[in-house]
């Protein structure tokens, strides 16, 4: 071949591994991608891509290599380090026709070692700086790599210098982007968990932690709590947002279905299996999977969700191979799940591998300071709702509530009053609005006794918290400032 078919050649090479290197946009791919490209125009035995890493002793970090062998991975990797060191401080290319011979390399033991006899590294430079170094080297044949080679190399390495700059931008815009698209979604999340106790600030932290960690969550808490609420919140703000959120009831599904209903089955798996059927785990694919009610599973099917959370594979019913399942796991229960363990009921396993991060969601009678913040957000959705022109509670009204025990919680909370406020005549709730039970009413009327203590304790502890702010602390408890002031000046004897 004359020199101007070997340039003709490495341009038309240069123009068709510029064009698929500026294709790819992951970091990874594209540095896999300039190595298989150099080695395969140069035909290199064998090759490596580093980049700068001031952390690492070496100076740099191997990100993609071939024909190495696992023994020259990582730390051991010794393809000439005293090559790559030389071409990352000077910025210049190497070539040598025969290492082993070369005054610059006798101090190399890896040369040595490794008998390798020619070597070509260039710096991979763009924007004055040098991001790494493509290394080449042959232990077959001197004289592999030539001039011409350089040549080539050399201008490649600019080009992939540039595709790995514009690769990492984008992928720091990208994240970024990522960032903020999330935060934006979590404070909207947000905006449907209401509450300023410092026990459900203690919930809403955890789960702000876990939104991007990929890790199995354990929801607990009474009945009406609203752990399927929170559940919905980890998998939108999330990194499986906008995917499948599929719910499974435990305690709803018949014991003999529900490893079908799980995990499908195929044509033939048993009698009326005419076809075959997608379980809610594939269903799932590429969301996230809620048990609901997860102490309920039975016993022979909890080594079957085990295998699902460690290895990530199920089988339908009446198949003989595995599938993978790419899902995230949320579960949720009303029982003490040590207790269940202890009882038999559920295996040890399971439990610790459910309960990686627990979220332990407080009844609301151990969060009274929010109810009336919940009371104005349930108003204000249910006039929303129903077309009604409810705008707020009567004093006497809200007291009404602060002293009821809400044995169901935020769900039944939710229930009595978007009731009262389709009962409502009115702009405001009043208590004749409110329906409860004979129990309940008994409850608030034994209450009473040590109601105004009560009142008094929640408006003191929220005037401290607004740091004695007589307008925020109306606000925070969903009374008028004319309210406030007169129990102020009550309690103070004026």
């Amino acid at each position: 071949m004359t020199v101007d078919q070997q340039q003709k050649t490495s341009f038309e090479a240069l123009y068709e591994i510029t064009r698929s290197i500026n294709s790819i946009l992951e970091p990874v791919a594209l540095l896999e991608k300039i190595l298989e490209s150099a080695m395969a125009h140069l035909n290199a035995e064998r090759g490596s891509v580093l980049l700068v890493d001031e952390a690492k002793e070496r100076g740099f970090s191997v990100v993609a290599a071939k024909n190495f062998g696992p023994e020259h991975s990582g730390d051991k990797f010794a393809a000439s380090s005293s090559v790559i060191q030389q071409v990352l401080a000077s910025g210049s290319p190497v070539l040598t026709f025969d290492a082993l011979s070369d005054e610059r390399f006798e101090s190399s033991t890896s040369i040595v070692a490794q008998k390798i006899l020619s070597i070509i590294c260039i710096p991979l430079r763009a924007s004055e700086k040098i991001w790494g170094a493509v290394y080449l080297d042959s232990s077959v044949s001197r004289k592999a790599f030539t001039e011409e080679s350089l040549k080539f190399l050399t201008v490649f390495g600019h080009l992939a210098a540039i595709a790995i700059e514009n690769a990492q931008r984008y992928a720091s815009l990208r994240n970024e982007n990522e960032k903020l698209r999330n935060q934006v979604d979590v404070t909207h999340l947000f905006t449907t968990m209401v509450g300023k106790s410092e026990a459900w600030k203690r919930v809403l932290g955890i789960i702000k932690r876990v939104l991007d960690a990929d890790v199995a969550v354990l929801i607990t808490g009474e009945s009406g709590t609203g752990k399927e609420l929170v559940a919905r919140a980890v998998h939108d703000g999330g990194l499986r947002s906008g995917k499948p959120f599929v719910t499974v009831n435990c305690s709803a599904i018949p014991e003999q279905l529900m490893e079908s209903e799980f995990f499908g089955y195929v044509r033939g798996a048993f009698t009326g299996a005419a076809g075959e059927k997608k379980g809610l785990v594939e269903v799932a694919e590429g969301g996230t999977l809620f048990l609901d009610e997860v102490a309920d599973l039975p016993l022979l099917l909890q080594p079957k969700i085990l295998r699902l959370l460690q290895e990530k594979e199920y089988r339908r019913v009446g198949d003989t191979k595995n599938r993978t399942a790419n899902i995230r796991i949320l579960a949720a229960t009303n029982r003490d799940m040590r207790e269940e363990v202890k009882a038999g009921r559920l295996r040890e396993d399971l439990y610790f591998r459910l309960n990686v991060v627990e979220i332990h969601l407080p009844p609301l009678r151990e969060r009274r300071e929010d109810i009336p913040l919940l009371a104005t957000h349930f108003v204000r959705r249910a006039a929303d709702t129903y077309k009604r022109a409810v705008d707020g509670i009567h004093p006497d009204a809200m007291q009404m509530l602060l002293a009821n025990q809400w044995s169901g919680n935020v769900r039944e909370f939710q229930n009595v009053i978007e009731r009262a406020v389709v009962l409502c005549t009115g702009k405001q709730l009043v208590q004749e609005d409110f329906m409860f039970d004979a129990s309940d009413r008994a409850t608030i009327l034994r209450s009473a006794t040590t109601l105004a203590d009560f009142e008094r304790q929640v408006i003191e502890a929220t005037l401290a918290e607004m740091g004695n702010n007589r307008t925020r602390t109306a606000e925070k408890l969903g009374v008028s400032l004319r309210w406030l002031q007169y129990r102020l000046k009550e309690w103070s004897g004026e």
